[in-house]
């Protein structure tokens, strides 16, 4: 696994812009809903709460933040964000360097199941959300999610409506637009009838 246990800075050659080094670009939203979320998990672990609300407040303040905040850390500089610690720019500067958090996949593996995992690969559904999904509505899968957005089958359950529902709809396109893009083409033999998810990914 990748691990930063230093500082890492990158340093753009005359004429380049260190935004297209990054080998990922996350935006401020994906990098503070990351944060929201492990805020959540350690929340439900009944943690320490100085610590969950460190999270919370670090969000917030990337949001807060009009510029795009993954050069920042890629300069190896700290951020206009009051309350962040050392630790924890070590950690967003990996998720602005690589698109993932060795901490944060970590704990969402160590304490939520598989399914709940995959739903919130739908962007604005948190940990809460995913186990509502699954244990309540029976959705275990984004194509499930699409689904169910589809079929208005969402809204009926409390705490959701239209407008959310539409989101999630949007969201799980999305993620499965993404997916099929960066799967191997396939052969025209096995395009569609040995994909049983076929029917329901968008093309790409």
């Amino acid at each position: 696994m990748f691990q930063f246990t230093q500082t890492v800075q990158l340093l753009p050659d005359p004429g380049e812009h260190i935004e297209d080094l990054l080998p990922a670009q996350v935006p401020n939203q994906k990098i503070a809903e990351v944060l929201f979320n492990i805020a959540t998990i350690l929340e439900m672990q009944s943690a320490n709460p100085y610590r969950i609300e460190a999270y919370r407040n670090a969000a917030r303040g990337i949001i807060a933040l009009r510029e795009p905040v993954g050069p920042i850390f890629a300069r190896g500089e700290k951020p206009p964000v009051p309350g962040l610690g050392e630790r924890l720019r070590r950690k967003i500067t990996e998720l602005v360097m690589t698109g993932h958090m060795t901490f944060y996949d970590d704990l969402c593996e160590e304490s939520l199941p598989e399914d709940v995992r995959d739903l919130m690969r739908v962007p604005h559904i948190g940990p809460r959300t995913a186990l509502r999904l699954a244990g309540q509505l029976d959705i275990h899968s984004v194509p499930e999610l699409l689904r169910a957005a589809e079929e208005q089958r969402i809204r009926q359950y409390y705490g959701f409506g239209p407008r959310s529902e539409r989101r999630i709809y949007e969201g799980a396109l999305a993620v499965l637009a993404a997916t099929a893009s960066a799967a191997p083409a396939a052969t025209p033999a096995t395009d569609a009838e040995d994909d049983p998810q076929a029917s329901h990914a968008p093309a790409a």
